[in-house]
C-alpha cells in the first residue's frame, strides 16, 4: 500500500506533460501558463517535501500519508472539473501538497515496516521498481486519456487509484511515529515557499511583461531579499528545515548541486517533448506519448542497477558519465526538425533517460551516504528537494529561452532546438564541475546499503 501512493505521485509528473498541447488549445493558454501548470505543483513538492516527512514522525506517518492521499485524490477533482487556467493552477497547488505528504510517508511507513537491514533494502527496491513503472506509464496513459477524452481524464484517473487506496490501507497499515522527531521549521517553509514562488513567477512572467518592467523585477528583488532571509533564519533556528552545516561536506554539497542540474535539464526539457511532436511535427496525442516512452522506459530500466553500479565502479565514474550521456542526448535533440523521421530521434530520447538514470539514484545515496546514519532520511529529502527545485527553474528558465527566441522572430521550433542545446550544455558542464570538484575527495566507493551500511566520513 506504501507504494501505490508514490506510483500515484509519479504517473502524475508524467502524464501531465502529454495532455499540454490539449490544454494550451482547450483553455486558451499562452506557454507561460502551461509552466504554471508545472511548476505550480513541482514548486508545492519541492517547498513541503521535508516538511511533510517531519510531520510523518511527528505526527503518525500512516495520518499524513492517508491524509495526502485524500488531498491528492481531491485536488484531481478540483483539477479535473476546473472551467478555467486559474482553478487548474489551484488544484495543481493542492495536489503539490498531497503529493509532498505522499512521497515522504510512502518510505517512513517501509522503513518502519521493515527494521531488518536487509529486508528494508528488499522493500525500497520494490518501491523504487513501482515509482519507475509510475514514470514509464504515465506517458502511455496520458497519450490513450487525451485522445480518447481530453485532458481532464488525466486527472480523473486519479480518483479511483485514490479510493481503492484509502480503502485498502485504512485497515492494513499499522500507525508509527518518532517521538524525538524536531519540530516542525514554519519560517523556513514559508520563507522557502515565497521565495522560490517570486523567483519563478519572474523567470516564467518576465517574457510576457518585459524583463525590465517593474512587477517582474520586484519579483526577482523579492526573490533575492526572502532568500536571504531564509538563509539567515536557517542558519538560527534549531531544527531548520534545511541545515546548513551539511554542506560543509563536500561530497553532500556536490551531490545536491548536480541534483539540482538534473531536475533543471530532465524536466525543464520532458516539459516540451509532446509539445515538439504536436505543434512541430503535427503529431495526435496518443502518438506523441508513444513517442515519448523511451526516455521514460530508459529511465525506469536502468534506475534499479545505477546504485550498483555505483557500488562497483565508484560514485564519480558513474555519475560524471551519467551525466555526460545525458548532455550529449539533449544536445542531440536540439537538432531534430519537423522532418526529422522518429527513426533517427527515438535512440536520442533512450540515451538521454539512460545517462539522468545512472545519475539520480547515486547521487542521492552519495548525500545519504556522506552525512551520519541518523541523518538519512533528512539527506534523502534535501536530495528530493533539490531535484524538485531544479525541476521548478529548469521550466521556467527554458520556458522563457523559447519565449524569448519567439520574442526576436524566430519559430517556436527554434526555440525549442535551443531549450535543448542550453539544457544539454548545463548537463555537461555539471558533468565536467561533478568530476573535477571530487578529484581530491574521499571516496564514496559503495553507495548501496547491503555493500557498507556505514556512513562516509566527512570531509
Amino acid at each position: 500500500m506504501a507504494c501505490v501512493g508514490q506510483f500515484m505521485v509519479l504517473l502524475d509528473s508524467t502524464i501531465v506533460g502529454v495532455a499540454l498541447p490539449d490544454m494550451q488549445h482547450k483553455l486558451h493558454t499562452e506557454l507561460s501558463g502551461l509552466q504554471w501548470i508545472v511548476d505550480a505543483y513541482v514548486l508545492l513538492v519541492a517547498m513541503l517535501l521535508l516538511t511533510g516527512g517531519v510531520f510523518a514522525d511527528r505526527f503518525g506517518r500512516k495520518r499524513v500519508y492517508l491524509s495526502g492521499a485524500v488531498v491528492f485524490t481531491l485536488a484531481s477533482v478540483v483539477c479535473a472539473v476546473a472551467p478555467s487556467l486559474g482553478w487548474l493552477i489551484f488544484g495543481r497547488v493542492l495536489q503539490g501538497v498531497g503529493a509532498a505528504a505522499l512521497s515522504p510517508g510512502s518510505l517512513a511507513l517501509l522503513a518502519a515496516a521493515y527494521p531488518v537491514p536487509q529486508e528494508r533494502v528488499k522493500a525500497i527496491g520494490l518501491w523504487a521498481g513501482i515509482s519507475g513503472t509510475g514514470l514509464a506509464a504515465g506517458p502511455l496513459a496520458g497519450g490513450i486519456l487525451v485522445d480518447a477524452f481530453d485532458w481532464r481524464a488525466i486527472f480523473l484517473v486519479n480518483v479511483p487509484i485514490g479510493a481503492a487506496l484509502l480503502l485498502a490501507a485504512l485497515p492494513t497499515l499499522s500507525e508509527s511515529r518518532n517521538p524525538n522527531a524536531p519540530a516542525i521549521d514554519i519560517p523556513g517553509t514559508i520563507l522557502s515557499i515565497l521565495g522560490v514562488g517570486a523567483l519563478t513567477y519572474g523567470l516564467i512572467e518576465g517574457g510576457a511583461k518585459g524583463w525590465t518592467s517593474p512587477v517582474i523585477l520586484g519579483s526577482f528583488a523579492a526573490a533575492v531579499v526572502i532568500l536571504g532571509a531564509f538563509i539567515a533564519v536557517e542558519g538560527r533556528t534549531a531544527t531548520p528545515m534545511l541545515p546548513l552545516r551539511l554542506f560543509r561536506n563536500r561530497l553532500f554539497t556536490v551531490s545536491n548541486t548536480a541534483m539540482v542540474m538534473v531536475g533543471f535539464a530532465l524536466m525543464g526539457s520532458v516539459f516540451f517533448f509532446s509539445q515538439f511532436f504536436v505543434a512541430v511535427q503535427g503529431s495526435s496525442i496518443l502518438s506523441s506519448g508513444l513517442k515519448t516512452l523511451p526516455i521514460s522506459l530508459g529511465m525506469a530500466i536502468v534506475s534499479p542497477y545505477a546504485g550498483r553500479l555505483a557500488a562497483k565502479y565508484g560514485f564519480r565514474i558513474v555519475v560524471t558519465s551519467g551525466l555526460a550521456i545525458a548532455g550529449v542526448g539533449l544536445l542531440t535533440l536540439g537538432y531534430v526538425h519537423a522532418d526529422t523521421p522518429y527513426g533517427n530521434m527515438w535512440w536520442r530520447l533512450a540515451v538521454t533517460g539512460v545517462g539522468f538514470a545512472l545519475t539520480m539514484s547515486p547521487l542521492t545515496g552519495a548525500a545519504i551516504q556522506s552525512v551520519n546514519p541518523q541523518e538519512g532520511g533528512l539527506a534523502s529529502g534535501i536530495s528530493s528537494t533539490t531535484r524538485q527545485i531544479g525541476a521548478v527553474l529548469g521550466v521556467a528558465v527554458l520556458g522563457a529561452i523559447v519565449v524569448g527566441r519567439q520574442d526576436s522572430g524566430a519559430s517556436f521550433e527554434a526555440g525549442l532546438d535551443s531549450a535543448f542545446i542550453v539544457a544539454g550544455a548545463a548537463t555537461l558542464v555539471t558533468a565536467v564541475f561533478t568530476g573535477l570538484w571530487l578529484v581530491k575527495s574521499k571516496p564514496a566507493e559503495v553507495l548501496v546499503p547491503e555493500a557498507r551500511p556505514q556512513a562516509q566520513p566527512t570531509d
